[in-house]
């Protein structure tokens, strides 16, 4: 079924007037965007995806709040620097003005500022990932694809993240993981790119999906060796292997463009 995005008035010019680099990066983040609803991992219009502006280090792009992921193209984007100051806002249609999610500045701009190498950085509130959240022994390397991330960050929970003053927390919280899971709330991955962080966040989420279904049927889990578990999570470490999505993303664009190619106006 195709579902018809909410065209932004007066941007059909929008991908001559920015660098290619910076409408590529759209592209590849409406992508995201629809990707995410499109595995089940959405919650309405709640939860972010940010990328940097290429050659803006300063700069990165989330969506509109008040558009479902499904809605999200590339000119429908937000451009916002690390305070929040809206630098590119599209003009929507019947007079409505979306802005930007103060929660979704703060957690974004926390990571963007702490890590000039993460790019993207996506955030998600499913119910696998917020109920391991909840966990007191958040998530167990318990299958090989949780085995990648037996080093998982945490953040303790404080309230919902409107403060600025969280953001310096956030950043150490992530340390040098890819991955952090904020107690009681949700998921967060990072990446140098779009495609490894939605990678990481897909792989993530099964990782919960799984370890809740095996905590589910009430009966003791295999535990790994932790020599196994160190070795399987090294094998899933930067520089030992290709970068991960470099042969997903392809293939996931092909997917969206045959499901509703609007993203990419």
């Amino acid at each position: 079924m195709t579902v018809h995005a909410l065209k932004p008035a007066k941007v059909a010019n929008l991908a001559s007037e920015v660098s290619p680099e910076e409408w590529q990066a759209r592209v590849d983040l409406a992508a995201c965007y629809r990707l995410i609803a499109h595995y089940g991992m959405s919650d309405l219009i709640a939860n972010h995806i940010s990328m940097r502006v290429p050659g803006e280090p300063h700069a990165f792009l989330i969506n509109a709040y008040g558009l479902l992921y499904e809605e999200i193209t590339a000119s429908s984007l937000l451009k916002i620097d690390h305070e929040g100051n809206v630098l590119a806002k599209p003009e929507f249609p019947d007079g409505l003005d979306y802005g930007v999610n103060r929660a979704g500045f703060v957690i974004h701009s926390a990571i963007h500022m702490a890590k000039p190498e993460v790019n993207c950085i996506i955030h998600t509130h499913t119910y696998a990932g917020m109920a391991v959240s909840t966990l007191e022994c958040g998530l167990l390397p318990n299958t090989q694809t949780s085995m990648r991330f037996a080093k998982i960050s945490y953040h303790d929970y404080t309230g919902v993240v409107l403060d600025t003053a969280e953001r310096e927390a956030l950043g150490k919280s992530l340390g040098d993981s890819n991955a952090l899971i904020l107690r009681n709330h949700g998921l967060l991955t990072t990446g140098a790119t779009i495609p490894e962080a939605f990678n990481a966040m897909h792989r993530l989420e099964l990782s919960c999906k799984t370890q809740i279904a095996a905590m589910s049927c009430n009966t003791q889990l295999v535990r790994v060796p932790e020599k196994v578990v160190e070795d399987t999570y090294t094998m899933f470490q930067p520089k030992v292997r290709r970068p991960f999505g470099v042969l997903d993303w392809p293939a996931l664009l092909r997917k969206l463009d045959r499901i509703d190619p609007s993203f990419r106006d």
